[in-house]
């Protein structure tokens, strides 16, 4: 019996060095794309694909991401005293079911799979899903909720894939295929970062996982692989052959807002898609599309 998917694990405890200096007292997942923080975003993917409890993998100086879920006391008298229905409307969605979110430290900046372990207890003995908020994904239905339906059907782990150039594969998880539809892929093996020579194939495991939790009595044992951490995809290639795992080519398109070119794509991509914000951004567009930049 395939037990229902209800947990979702958020690594966020990353340094976000490469938007500094903004990320020298704000967390990267914070940045907003439009109105609304990375974050945000994949809680509510999360949410939409069904899931009901939440765990944050923060660090040091990662607070205001918790505080971004509670309740805005004055912030919401004040609104409420102006009539401000549309602010206190646009709140809503960065509310959350009291009891249904955690909050876990990793101490030290290990590797992903470091920080996956560390939410073991939350975990428990029940299917997870990993949310890697720097993915920001647009897709209708949602990337994980899509992933959930091929979990239903199989069961085991389920990873959301997609093309690379293959000179770019030693940025990435590499899966090995054994068998591809064109859409379903079922995979025989995971390399971490591999040299293009030596990648089994180009598509890549992007910031989505379904993972059952057998994966951390191997993560518990601390090995360290490619970049001297301990990688996700290391454990994950031990469940290999012991259930089932799939590699889903999803419908919809990634943007990498770990890049700065990646966040300042995405910040266009979702304005064009905003009916208030679209035809500003279009003039936006064509202006700067025809000036020389001085």
């Amino acid at each position: 019996m395939i037990k229902p998917l209800k947990k979702a694990v958020l690594p966020v405890a990353g340094l976000g060095t490469r938007f500094l200096p903004a990320t020298k007292s704000m967390p990267k997942e914070m940045l907003p794309v439009v109105d609304r923080p990375l974050i945000q975003y994949a809680l509510d993917e999360a949410r939409a694909a069904g899931i009901e409890q939440f765990c944050l993998i923060t660090g040091r100086g990662k607070d205001s991401l918790i505080d971004y879920f509670d309740v805005a006391y004055e912030l919401e008298d004040t609104l409420r005293q102006r009539g401000k229905k549309e602010s206190l409307e646009a709140l809503h969605p960065s509310s959350i079911e009291a009891g249904s979110l955690t909050a876990l430290r990793q101490q030290s900046p290990l590797g992903l799979g470091h920080a996956i372990w560390c939410a073991r207890t939350f975990v428990g003995d029940d299917p997870f899903a990993i949310l890697l908020p720097d993915d920001l994904i647009m897709a209708t239905p949602g990337c994980l909720a899509q992933m959930v339906e091929v979990y239903n059907e199989y069961g085991g782990n389920v990873v959301a894939v997609t093309e690379v150039p293959r000179e770019k594969t030693s940025s990435y998880g590499i899966v090995d295929i054994e068998k591809d539809d064109g859409k379903l892929v079922t995979i025989s093996g995971v390399v971490e970062k591999p040299e293009p020579e030596q990648a089994p194939s180009n598509l890549s495991i992007i910031g989505r996982y379904i993972l059952s939790p057998e994966i951390m009595k191997y993560l518990s044992k601390m090995e360290k692989g490619a970049g001297n951490e301990v990688q996700l995809t290391d454990s994950m290639e031990k469940l290999i052959g012991q259930m089932p795992f799939h590699g889903l080519r999803y419908n919809g398109v990634r943007y990498d807002c770990g890049s700065k070119s990646g966040f300042l794509e995405a910040q266009v991509a979702f304005a064009l898609k905003r009916p208030d914000l679209a035809p500003a951004m279009r003039k936006i567009i064509q202006k700067y599309a025809h000036e020389e930049v001085k």
